[in-house]
C-alpha cells in the first residue's frame, strides 16, 4: 500500500518543481558558489513543500478521475485505477499533506506560503473545472511552472534576477503542455473522449501548430534574454547556451514527427538520453558562464 501511494504521488514528477531553483542560481546565490548556504538551503526547503503539495495535487486529481483512467490504455495502471491503492488512503493523504506543508510554507516566508496557497487552488480548480477547457488547460500548466519560478523570487532577496526568465519559462511551460495533449491524442485517437473530453476539442494538425508556435517563441525570447538580461555577464557568454536549447526543442519534435514518440518533453526527457545529455550540458554551461563572468 505504501509502495502504491509512493506511485501515486509521482516523485518522478517532482522534476518539474527544480523550477524554483532559477532565482537562485540566476541570481549568482547557488552555493558552494556563493559563500552563503542560506539562499540554497531556503529554496531546498521551498522544493520540499512543493513535492508534498504537488504531490496532494496528483492524489486529488487521480482520485477524480478514477473512472476515466480505468478507460485510458496507460492510466489504467495507476494504483487507484488498478485497485492497488485503497481511495480511503488516497484521502487521508491529499488532507494530511497540505496541513503538513502550508504552515511550514508560512513560517519558511509569507510570501511564499500565499504563492503555497494559490498554486493549491489553482491546481485544485484545475483537477475539478479548468482541464475540461480547451487552451485554457495548458494556461493554467504553464501556470503552474510560473509560480514555482516566483516562489524561488519569494524565498530569497535577489538583486539580479531578470524578468526575462519568467517570459522563457512560461514558453517551455506552454511548449510542454501541448507536448503532452499531443501525445495524449496520439494515444487516445480511437476513443480521445473516453478519457478527457477536452481532447475533442483539439486536433494533431492544431496542436501540431500551436508547438511549432511556442517553440519558436520560446526559441526567440532565450536568445533575446541571453544578449539582454542584465543580470547577464557583458560579454555575452551566454549566447553559448542557445545551441543546447535548439537541439531539445529539435530533438523532441523529432521524436515526435519521426519516431512517433507520444509522450510530453518533460516525460521524454526522462527516457531520451540524447535529451538528458543537452540538458545536463545547459545546466552546466549556464553555471559555468554565470559564476565565472562578471554580470553587467
Amino acid at each position: 500500500m505504501l509502495t502504491a501511494l509512493l506511485r501515486t504521488m509521482r516523485p518522478r514528477q517532482w522534476l518539474k518543481n527544480v523550477a524554483i531553483f532559477a532565482a537562485l542560481i540566476f541570481d549568482h546565490q547557488l552555493w558552494p558558489l556563493n559563500p552563503s548556504p542560506t539562499p540554497t538551503l531556503s529554496i531546498l526547503a521551498g522544493f520540499g513543500l512543493l513535492c508534498l503539495l504537488s504531490s496532494t495535487v496528483y492524489l486529488i486529481n487521480d482520485l477524480v478521475d478514477v473512472e476515466k483512467d480505468r478507460q485510458h490504455p496507460k492510466k489504467r495502471q495507476r494504483p487507484l485505477a488498478s485497485g492497488q491503492l485503497s481511495p480511503r488512503v488516497a484521502v487521508a493523504a491529499a488532507f494530511f499533506m497540505p496541513l503538513l506543508a502550508l504552515p511550514a510554507a508560512f513560517a519558511l516566508n509569507w510570501q511564499f506560503g500565499v504563492l503555497a496557497v494559490v498554486y493549491l487552488l489553482i491546481n485544485l480548480l484545475y483537477s475539478f473545472r479548468l482541464k475540461h477547457v480547451v487552451l485554457i488547460d495548458v494556461f493554467v500548466v504553464a501556470l503552474g511552472y510560473l509560480l514555482r519560478v516566483h516562489a524561488g523570487v519569494a524565498l530569497i532577496t535577489v538583486a539580479r534576477f531578470s524578468p526575462w526568465l519568467y517570459i522563457c519559462v512560461t514558453l517551455g511551460a506552454l511548449f510542454m503542455g501541448f507536448g503532452k495533449r499531443r501525445g495524449e491524442l496520439l494515444l487516445m485517437q480511437a476513443n480521445s473522449g473516453a478519457s478527457r473530453k477536452v481532447l475533442n476539442d483539439y486536433s494533431l494538425p492544431y496542436l501540431d501548430e500551436l508547438i511549432n508556435l511556442v517553440a519558436t517563441a520560446t526559441i526567440v525570447a532565450y536568445s533575446l534574454y541571453t544578449f539582454s538580461a542584465e543580470n547577464l555577464p557583458a560579454n555575452n557568454a551566454m549566447m553559448l547556451t542557445i545551441p543546447f536549447v535548439l537541439y531539445g526543442i529539435f530533438r523532441y519534435l523529432y521524436l515526435i514527427h519521426i519516431k512517433g514518440e507520444g509522450g510530453a518533453p518533460d516525460e521524454l526527457v526522462l527516457t531520451d538520453r540524447p535529451l538528458q545529455i543537452a540538458f545536463v550540458l545547459w545546466g552546466l554551461t549556464a553555471v559555468f558562464i554565470l559564476y565565472t563572468n562578471p554580470p553587467r
